[in-house]
């Protein structure tokens, strides 16, 4: 799915994304059950399009977490509020892709 949203970077060295800037993240959630529920599905797909566009699209990053919100954490986040949810893979740009998976 992707996502509209701006953010800074809190960093221990000098960077322009230091400064508020805004992306089209691609975001991609992975899920996985040994068993399919009483509808056939592992998770509705509705329910991330919730959990992740409901509270980031269109928002500041800074306002809506309380971590530095880099991609690698947003990856992470994602992970672990959604149900089921093994890897989150995050584009930030073109050439810009994080993977989180849990172990």
């Amino acid at each position: 799915m992707e996502i509209s949203a701006s953010h800074q970077l809190a960093l221990s060295y000098p960077s322009k994304c230091e400064n508020l800037h805004g992306h089209n993240w691609i975001v991609t959630v992975y899920c996985r059950a040994k068993e399919l529920d009483e509808n056939g599905m592992v998770i509705d797909f509705t329910r991330i399009k919730n959990i992740v566009k409901g509270k980031l699209d269109h928002k500041n990053l800074n306002e809506v977490l309380p971590f530095n919100p880099t991609a690698e954490n947003i990856a992470r986040w994602i992970c672990e509020q959604t149900p089921h949810c093994f890897k989150v893979e995050v584009k930030e740009s073109e050439s810009n892709t994080v993977v989180y998976e849990k172990d």
